[in-house]
C-alpha cells in the first residue's frame, strides 16, 4: 500500500495547453506549480497548490492531436460542503469558460454541478462534505 501522505498528480493531454492551463488556474484558483517545453516533445504545466497533495498535469505532445474526451463520464470531483463556497466555486467555473453540462452519471446532479472544459473534460462540484 502506498503511504497516506503520497501526492497524487493526474495527469492528461490536451491540443489547447494555455487555455486549458489558464482555464483550471482561473476556476479552481490553481497556481502554475511547474512548467515545461520540449522536454522530450512534451510541453505541460502543472497546477495546484503548495501545500495540497494533489496536483493536475496537462500535457501536448509535439505533432500529435488528441483530440476531445472520449466519453462524458472523464471527471474530476471535488466536495465543497459550504455552500457559499460551493455558489463562488461554479461562478468561478463559469467565469473561467467552462460550460454547465448535465452529469452522464444522474448521481452528480443531484447535489452538485457538471463543468466541461473546451476539451470535454468534465469537473463536478459536489455541495456535500466528503465521507465514504
Amino acid at each position: 500500500m502506498i503511504p497516506r501522505d503520497a501526492t497524487l498528480r493526474v495527469v492528461r493531454p490536451t491540443d489547447n495547453l494555455k487555455k486549458i492551463a489558464l482555464m483550471y488556474s482561473k476556476a479552481l484558483g490553481f497556481e502554475m506549480v511547474k512548467q515545461f517545453e520540449d522536454h522530450d516533445g512534451f510541453d505541460g504545466v502543472v497546477l495546484g497548490h503548495a501545500n495540497h497533495p494533489y496536483h493536475l498535469e496537462f500535457t501536448h505532445q509535439r505533432g500529435v492531436t488528441v483530440g476531445r474526451a472520449a466519453t462524458t463520464d472523464n471527471l474530476l470531483v471535488f466536495y465543497v460542503a459550504c455552500s457559499q463556497d460551493w455558489e463562488r466555486a461554479c461562478r468561478a467555473m463559469i467565469d473561467a469558460g467552462f460550460n454547465v453540462v448535465e452529469s452522464n452519471n444522474p448521481y452528480w446532479n443531484g447535489v452538485g454541478k457538471t463543468f466541461e472544459d473546451v476539451d470535454g473534460y468534465r469537473v463536478v462540484l459536489q455541495n456535500l462534505d466528503w465521507s465514504l
